[in-house]
């Protein structure tokens, strides 16, 4: 993990179950070196707190459009361009669709259009949804993009299913980045 020091990582995490496991995923970036400025979408806000993640980061974590104490810079344009790689994880198909479509209506998905850096998707949702031809088309978008993804694991999923769908654990994330970032 000696290439993380210094580099900057946007996390941005979406509103899935296995939004716990960022915080696994911030201490180990954070541990590597790794600056990490996470970013959370509101449903994300519902399974992990920004409190847990700006503790782990050591950085404020951003949640909204219009924050006046987060704002005196314009930060989708100040994080997409301090970024030394954008990492979504766990990306739900509902983060993928918005980014194969270009759609922009949080911070989240605004520092996709704006950054100029490598983007990698770190997928989690029910192995159907997964399946589901529009997630499939979604992904297939998003890799004509020129974005990354980190096919998601199979296993037990939370849902009490079993398939693919899982989010990779922190652990080959991290590995991931690394050798992405060398």
């Amino acid at each position: 993990m000696q290439n993380l020091k210094g580099k900057i990582i946007v996390l941005g995490i979406g509103g899935g179950i296995a939004a716990y496991k960022s915080c696994e995923l911030v201490r180990l970036l954070v541990k590597g070196g790794a600056g990490v400025h996470v970013v959370m979408t509101a449903a994300a806000k519902e399974f992990v707190t920004p409190l847990t993640l700006q503790t782990l980061s050591m950085n404020p974590v951003s949640t909204d459009f219009f924050d006046l104490t987060q704002e005196s810079q314009i930060s989708h344009i100040a994080l997409a361009d301090r970024a030394d790689l954008v990492v979504i994880a766990p990306a739900t198909a509902d983060l993928i669709a918005k980014a194969a479509n270009g759609l922009a209506n949080d911070l989240l998905t605004n520092i996709l259009l704006a950054t100029r850096a490598p983007v990698l998707f770190c997928p989690s949702m029910n192995v159907h949804m997964w399946e589901h031809k529009a997630t499939q088309a979604n992904v297939k978008r998003i890799k004509e993009l020129g974005y990354q993804m980190m096919e998601p694991d199979s296993g037990d999923l939370a849902c009490g299913y079993e398939g693919k769908g899982r989010l990779c654990e922190p652990k080959a994330i991290v590995e991931n980045i690394s050798t992405f970032l060398k």
